[in-house]
C-alpha cells in the first residue's frame, strides 16, 4: 500500500503546486514535473531464482527552478523510483541540482555552472561513445541512456570562434546494476560492497574533461578529452562465503573523442570516434584502444501528402578489441525507423532491431508514445532478444528477459 500512497501524494503535489510560476521579491519560481506509473512483463520464465514474471513501479520526477533579479539561477531536479520485484530499483538521485550564473568578456559570452548535472555529448542513436561525464543508470533501462546526476564545475566560454567546455568532476559515481531479485542481470550478481579502484583516491578521484565545439556552415564538430575515472567497470569475480560474485573495478583512463555531424538536404550523417587509453577489455588485460559508430538518417517529410514524416536511420558500431571488448557493440548493425504524425497528441512510432554481425544475436525495440491530454501521456515499448548466441556471453545470459512495459506519465 505503501507505493500507492506514495504516488497519491505525488499527484496531489503536482495538482496543488503544478506548473506554477511566481514571483517574490524580484525572484521567478517555477515548479512542474511528472509522475509515472510503469507495468514492465516479461514473457518468457525466469532464469535464476526468484525473479518474477513482472513488475509495478512509480517514478517521481519533480523540478524546481529559481531565478534571481540579479541573474543568477538554481535549478533542482530530484528523482525517485520504486519497483514491485527488484529491491534494487528502489533508489532515489539528484539529477539536478546547480546555480548558474553567466555574463560576458569583450565579444564572448561565459557561463558557470556548480553543483549536480546532466552534460550529453553525442550524435548517434545507437551508441554514444564519446558520452562519459555522467554514469550510466543500469536499473532504469538495458539501453543504457538513462545517467545518474554528477557532481561538477562545468564553465563554458562561447563566441563567433566556437563553445570551449572545462569541467571538473570531484566524486565518482557508481553505475547501478539489478539485483538478485531483478530481471535484465547478468548469472552472476555485481557486488557493490566490494567495488575497487585503480585509484588511492577512490571515488573522490579529481577528474576532469574539456570539449571543444563549432558549427561551420552544415557541419557541426566536437573534440573532447576526459582524464580520470571511467564510467564503464571491469568486472573481477570474487567468491564470497555466500557464493560467487562480480566485483566492480573501476580504471584510470584517457579518452580522446570527436562527434561530427553533417547536414545535406535531407540527409543526416553521423558520426562519434573515440581512442581510449588505460583500460582494461574483458580478459582484465590492458589494452589502449579505439571504436566508432557512424551512420546516415534520412527523412520523408509530408509522406502521402499527409503530416506524417518519416524517418530512416541506419548505423555500424566498431569495437577494435572485437571479441575482447568489454561493451557488446564491437561489430554491429543498427537500422532504425520512426514514424512522427505530427498531429495534436504528438503521436510517435518507433522500431529499431541491432545486429551482431559475429555472432547470430538481434535486439528489436518498438515504441508508441501518445499524448492523451495536456497532462497525461502514455507510451508503450516492446525489447525482444531475439537471437542471443551462446558465444555472445554477455546478451545470452539476458536471452530470457524480453519485456513489454506500459507507462502512463501525469506531466505538472
Amino acid at each position: 500500500m505503501r507505493p500507492k500512497a506514495g504516488l497519491g501524494l505525488g499527484l496531489a503535489l503536482a495538482t496543488i503546486l503544478g506548473n506554477s510560476t511566481t514571483l517574490a521579491d524580484g525572484f521567478l519560481y517555477e515548479f512542474s514535473g511528472q509522475v509515472a506509473v510503469e507495468k514492465r512483463w516479461y514473457p518468457d520464465s525466469a532464469a535464476y531464482p526468484g525473479q518474477r514474471s513482472g513488475t509495478t513501479g512509480f517514478v517521481i520526477e519533480p523540478e524546481l527552478y529559481i531565478e534571481a533579479p540579479s541573474g543568477w539561477s538554481f535549478n533542482l531536479v530530484p528523482f525517485l523510483r520504486h519497483d514491485g520485484a527488484d529491491s534494487r530499483r528502489n533508489h532515489a538521485d539528484l539529477r539536478e541540482a546547480y546555480f548558474l550564473t553567466y555574463g560576458e568578456i569583450g565579444d564572448s559570452e561565459w557561463e558557470l555552472r556548480a553543483g549536480v548535472d546532466h552534460v550529453f555529448w553525442g550524435v548517434t542513436e545507437s551508441n554514444h561513445l564519446v558520452d562519459v561525464i555522467n554514469q550510466t543508470d543500469l536499473v532504469e533501462h538495458p539501453d543504457e541512456q538513462r545517467k545518474l546526476g554528477q557532481l561538477m564545475i562545468h564553465n563554458t566560454w562561447s563566441g563567433s570562434w566556437g563553445v570551449a567546455e572545462l569541467f571538473l568532476l570531484p566524486h565518482h559515481r557508481e553505475r547501478t546494476f539489478p539485483g538478485r531479485k531483478g530481471r535484465l542481470r547478468s548469472a552472476l550478481i555485481v557486488d557493490h560492497a566490494h567495488a575497487s579502484y585503480e585509484s588511492s583516491s577512490g571515488d573522490r578521484h579529481i577528474d576532469y574533461a574539456l570539449r571543444y565545439s563549432r558549427s561551420l556552415g552544415s557541419v557541426e564538430l566536437g573534440f573532447s578529452l576526459f582524464d580520470g575515472t571511467s564510467r564503464e567497470p571491469v568486472y573481477r569475480p570474487l567468491l564470497l562465503t555466500t557464493g560467487p560474485v562480480l566485483a566492480p573495478h573501476y580504471e584510470q583512463i584517457r579518452q580522446f573523442g570527436l562527434d561530427a555531424q553533417l547536414i545535406v538536404d535531407a540527409w543526416l550523417f553521423k558520426l562519434e570516434a573515440i581512442h581510449r587509453d588505460g583500460a582494461q577489455n574483458i580478459r582484465l588485460q590492458e589494452e589502449d584502444f579505439s571504436a566508432l559508430v557512424a551512420g546516415a538518417e534520412y527523412t520523408f517529410f509530408s509522406i502521402f501528402r499527409s503530416a506524417i514524416d518519416l524517418s530512416l536511420l541506419g548505423e555500424w558500431n566498431y569495437d577494435q578489441r572485437g571479441d575482447n571488448a568489454t561493451r557488446n557493440l564491437q561489430d554491429d548493425w543498427f537500422l532504425a525507423a520512426h514514424l512522427a504524425f505530427n498531429d495534436i497528441q504528438n503521436t510517435e512510432i518507433s522500431a529499431s532491431i541491432l545486429s551482431d554481425r559475429d555472432h547470430s544475436s538481434d535486439i528489436l525495440v518498438m515504441e508508441f508514445n501518445r499524448r492523451l491530454s495536456d497532462s497525461w501521456t502514455m507510451g508503450l515499448e516492446w525489447f525482444s532478444i531475439l537471437d542471443a548466441d551462446e558465444a555472445d556471453i554477455q546478451l545470452h545470459q539476458l536471452s530470457r528477459d524480453s519485456f513489454l512495459e506500459f507507462r502512463i506519465t501525469y506531466s505538472f
